[in-house]
């Protein structure tokens, strides 16, 4: 074990380090390890590091013993990668918000980690048509025939309908949680999270025991686009968590495909607008095999966007968002209230709230999905 994946444990205990801040720091030092032992006027010359973060710095390291800390985390926590690590799955690694910790259970498939063994997503609605049941279950069933490794989120619905035909099919699926890799959540599907961690793999961000918070799966959304070369969108609403992992595939350059279904179903109503974007329609399962025959290898330079972003209302709105919405919750409230018109840091958000980053990466996805705030390149937001 290097010693170096003990510093990146150390560094995500201390509140207000996101990856961001991490990366500037490893830069800056050359190891986290030597991070950690800097003195204070050092990581002050670290840009977005000021007084107040410094302060939050200098408080956790004196709390944290990283050598001990490795060893007590290890007790409920024996499997995990640091973003550091070989075996950290390299297209995750990629995105900019990647975990500093992944934990894991179940089967590793190197190849899958390196991402010779291609991951597509399959996401959808919690509560599909018989449409979107049969059709997640036979592209899910057809591509693990075809040696594709199948992603989802293990929620009921769409998910659930995903890691099980991919099963069934005998093929490998991993399940991204939005809990300890250790929780069954949804608690009907017990089955399935066992059959997963016997024939597949479950990874998390959150630590053994953690139970299930609404805040949560929006951020581990990230992780499903982050692991897969294509997100598949069976059925979505205008407003869900399927969406959100469309829209951060998007802006990790990986490709979005949309199963097309009728304007009469509600739950078909995110896909069409998708499709209305420029995401590419699934026509037929041969359709989709040919689409997947043509994405790029991953040595290659090419940075694609199959869709745009949406384009900015011409209506004088901006007047209209200086108050919050009446029904945000005090956390998305929070949030909101921080992002301003000019463009601020992914960490300088986390900073300033003095919330989890996990919570706050959730609080900004929803801020996109109800459309109250734009995210930038390098991880900057702005309303």
């Amino acid at each position: 074990m290097s010693q170096e994946r003990t510093y990146w444990l150390a560094w995500s205990q201390v509140a207000g380090v996101g990856p961001i801040l991490i990366d500037r720091l490893q830069q800056r030092f050359g190891t986290l390890e030597a991070a950690w032992n800097a003195d204070a006027q050092a990581l002050l010359s670290i840009e977005r590091v000021g007084n107040q973060s410094l302060s939050k710095i200098v408080t956790a390291r004196a709390k944290i013993d990283p050598d001990k800390l490795l060893v007590a985390h290890a007790i409920a926590n024996p499997h995990w990668w640091a973003r550091s690590d070989a075996d950290y799955p390299r297209l995750l690694g990629e995105i900019p918000s990647a975990p500093s910790i992944l934990y894991y259970r179940g089967k590793v498939v190197i190849a899958e980690n390196y991402g010779t063994t291609p991951a597509i997503a399959i996401v959808g609605t919690r509560d599909p048509s018989d449409y979107g049941r049969r059709w997640a279950r036979k592209i899910s069933s057809c591509l693990a025939g075809k040696g594709f490794t199948i992603v989802s989120g293990m929620a009921q619905g769409v998910d659930t309908e995903a890691h099980r035909a991919c099963l069934e099919a005998g093929g490998r699926t991993i399940a991204a949680v939005g809990t300890g890799v250790d929780l069954v959540y949804p608690p009907r599907n017990q089955n399935l999270w066992a059959d997963i961690q016997q024939h597949g793999l479950i990874v998390g961000e959150y630590v053994a025991g953690t139970p299930p918070d609404r805040t949560h799966f929006p951020a581990r959304n990230r992780i499903i686009a982050g692991l897969s070369r294509v997100t598949i969108v069976i059925e979505a609403p205008t407003r869900s968590g399927a969406l959100i992992t469309a829209y951060q595939a998007n802006d990790f350059s990986r490709d979005v495909y949309v199963l097309p279904g009728s304007i009469d179903n509600p739950n078909a109503l995110g896909c069409l607008g998708l499709l209305s974007r420029g995401a590419q329609p699934i026509l037929s399962l041969d359709h989709l095999l040919e689409l997947l025959a043509a994405i790029p290898q991953l040595d290659s330079s090419a940075q694609l966007q199959l869709f745009p972003a949406a384009p900015q209302s011409p209506l004088p709105v901006a007047s209209q968002l200086k108050m919050p919405p009446p029904d945000l919750a005090p956390d998305l409230q929070q949030v909101w209230s921080i992002v301003t018109d000019d463009p601020i840091s992914f960490d300088e958000i986390v900073i300033k709230s003095q919330l989890p980053t996990a919570m706050v990466s959730s609080m900004l996805l929803q801020l996109e999905l109800l459309e109250l705030v734009n995210q930038l390149p390098g991880m900057r937001y702005q309303r």
